[in-house]
């Protein structure tokens, strides 16, 4: 009987012990509620919604700001092929360039005319020798009787008449003008052709030459011609 009474006395301390340590947390860890009225809620609310706006309007400047960098990569690159497309239009001879030189005329010997001799010609051979002793002196540009000299022309001799690519010297005078990369070297250009043998050749086929002192603003033009191009083949896009 006394177990029993003892077992029961044991249960109920145990509960009341329970109760009162949920009761003593309760009193610990009260439950917090949001004791703002309601203009203070609405206040909040606005407060956020600056702060929404405010994130809205820094994303669309982000936004602009990358959209106004790919444009500006985009119109870089076409630039940059541009200035790629005019470089080499300007190395391959396409385009006018004006800059220091010298000018050579070319005319017959009027003493021979004199004797009732038919106006000589220039022999391709010749005209050839004087471009590569030009080059040799480092002459930049070249330009024959208005036609631009570039890698690919061909001077010969067809039927009788020389020709510079399509373009036939038939008239006398015609000038040669040569540029050079400054003045300096235009004036070199200007002493060593002077006293060059191929001059004195010239002589020997009843032509005169006139070698004009070095200027700033000669121009040649650009080449006018049908490009020629060898060993190059169109490369056909193969899909993926």
């Amino acid at each position: 009987m006394k177990r029993k009474i003892s077992t029961r006395f044991t249960l109920i301390t145990l509960l009341i012990g329970f109760m009162v340590a949920i009761q003593f947390r309760s009193v610990q860890s009260p439950e917090i509620r949001d004791t703002r009225d309601i203009w203070e809620l609405r206040q909040a609310i606005s407060e956020q919604r600056a702060i929404q706006s405010q994130l809205l309007a820094e994303v669309s400047s982000v936004e602009s700001n990358i959209k106004t960098f790919e444009n500006e990569r985009v119109d870089s690159k076409e630039e940059a092929l541009r200035k790629t497309l005019d470089s080499l239009e300007k190395e391959a001879g396409l385009t006018e360039v004006t800059g220091p030189g010298i000018m050579l005329t070319f005319e017959p010997l009027k003493e021979e005319l004199l004797f009732g001799q038919t106006t000589p010609s220039i022999t391709p051979e010749l005209l050839d020798r004087l471009v590569n002793e030009l080059n040799l002196y480092q002459a930049k540009e070249i330009s024959i009787d208005g036609q631009r000299v570039i890698n690919t022309t061909v001077i010969r001799d067809i039927n009788g008449e020389t020709k510079v690519d399509n373009h036939s010297l038939r008239s006398f005078p015609f000038t040669i003008i040569v540029l050079t990369r400054d003045m300096k070297s235009a004036n070199e250009l200007y002493n060593r052709i002077s006293v060059a043998n191929v001059i004195d050749d010239f002589f020997i086929d009843n032509l005169t030459v006139r070698i004009d002192e070095p200027k700033r603003g000669l121009t040649v033009p650009a080449y006018n011609q049908p490009l020629r191009i060898r060993h190059m083949e169109i490369v056909e896009e193969k899909g993926e």
